[in-house]
């Protein structure tokens, strides 16, 4: 399946989009949290712990989140599920700075480990963690289907995979409203409060080009998961993924 989301880049500097993606991270996060509660009105809180939830059903011990980011999701499964080990891998150290300093402040640095590794070769054994975890990150992978078959291989035979990821509206009535706020009030506030000119631009460029629905379901499947679930949320702007191996 192609995938559109692969082609599109933060920078188009011809580097690969690992390395953009990496750089724009870096530059975006000292502002990064400041930015998701505002352009999701705090939503984005809601739509990690509906996730979370949906993990109690057969609750994790060893958790791998993928895509970090500065930990909320980390934090908050911690919390909510009480697991053995959580760790959080990301491909920007400036993400990673900001979860462990997070960590630290809530007394966690014992229950959650933070590393600065890629996604498409992940630095475990086969079978090792019995729930992966992924919010808003799988748009900005390089090869989709290969984090997919990563994510598959580290992952033990019966553990879940959950992926929260933002997506389009369907409804004729909030798309307008949506593709105005998404397009271009969005890029106005990140541009002022990042100072990153393009990285508020690459959000509603990738959020369009990612696969939603059946063609993210698919991609699951071909990887190897099986019982592969949607669940969209909030006029479908957010797209909640199960799965399974």
């Amino acid at each position: 399946m192609e995938v559109k989301a692969e082609k599109v880049n933060p920078y188009e500097d011809g580097r690969r989009k690992t390395e953009q993606v990496r750089d724009m991270f870096d530059s975006i996060a000292p502002a990064y949290d400041f930015m998701n509660r505002m352009m999701t009105f705090g939503i984005d809180k809601l739509w990690r712990l509906r996730a979370v939830n949906m993990l109690k059903r057969k609750p994790p011990q060893h958790i791998l989140d993928v895509a970090t980011g500065t930990g909320d999701l980390a934090m908050l499964m911690f919390k909510k599920l009480h697991p053995g080990r959580i760790t959080g891998i990301d491909l920007s150290p400036g993400m990673i700075s900001i979860a462990e300093k997070k960590v630290e402040a809530a007394g966690l640095e014992g229950a959650i480990r933070f590393m600065n590794e890629d996604c498409l070769d992940l630095p475990f054994p086969p079978e090792v963690f019995d729930c992966i975890t992924v919010a808003y990150g799988v748009r900005n992978f390089e090869h989709l289907d290969k984090g997919y078959a990563e994510m598959y291989r580290v992952m033990q035979r019966g553990g879940t995979l959950c992926v929260i990821e933002l997506s389009t509206p369907r409804s004729p009535i909030v798309k307008p409203f949506y593709n105005l706020y998404t397009r271009h009030v969005i890029p106005l506030v990140g541009r002022m409060v990042s100072h990153d000119v393009r990285a508020y631009s690459y959000l509603p460029e990738s959020i369009a080009a990612v696969p939603q629905g059946e063609d993210m379901l698919q991609l699951m499947r071909e990887a190897g998961f099986k019982n592969c679930r949607c669940r969209r949320l909030t006029f479908g702007t957010c797209s909640i993924y199960t799965a399974e191996k």
